[in-house]
């Protein structure tokens, strides 16, 4: 069985209060429930975890090898933009990660536009809103299938 570690870094935890014209109504407890459902009709299995502080995420990313999982999606958050130390987390393990974002960033501040995270992971979903995780989870099984 597939096992996919879910990672949300900073103000994540804010979904449903946090701009919602831009981010929704829904909570991440909603998200992650969702795609743990997701996941289960396609036979995989589904671990998140959420915080705000940069190192949180990258011993989350560090253990994804000794723990078994089979790949990440991940959103950094505000971390997409400039954390190297995120990037070179990713870089160093043997999972691949697939880079998520509810809104379209790409259409947002010229700031958010820049992604120093996605050149090392094996692509990146954006604007799609919540259902950006469930494609991510799709394009991420679909990868570690054709790479078996």
């Amino acid at each position: 069985m597939k096992k996919i570690l879910v990672l949300n870094g900073p103000n994540l935890n804010l979904l449903g209060k946090r701009e919602p014209t831009i981010y929704g109504n829904n909570t991440l407890d909603y998200l992650i429930e969702d795609l743990k459902k997701t996941a289960a009709s396609y036979g995989a299995v589904t671990e998140a975890f959420q915080s705000n502080h940069e190192g949180d995420l990258i011993d989350q990313i560090h253990h994804a090898e000794e723990e078994n999982y089979t790949g990440i999606i991940l959103n950094p958050g505000a971390f997409t933009h400039y954390s190297y130390a995120i990037r070179d987390a990713i870089a160093s393990v043997n999972v691949p990660v697939v880079e998520v974002h509810i809104s379209n960033v790409h259409a947002r501040e010229s700031f958010r536009r820049e992604s120093v995270t996605a050149p090392v992971t094996v692509g990146q979903i954006v604007g799609f809103g919540f259902f950006g995780y469930e494609l991510a989870l799709k394009a991420l099984l679909e990868y570690i299938k054709r790479g078996e």
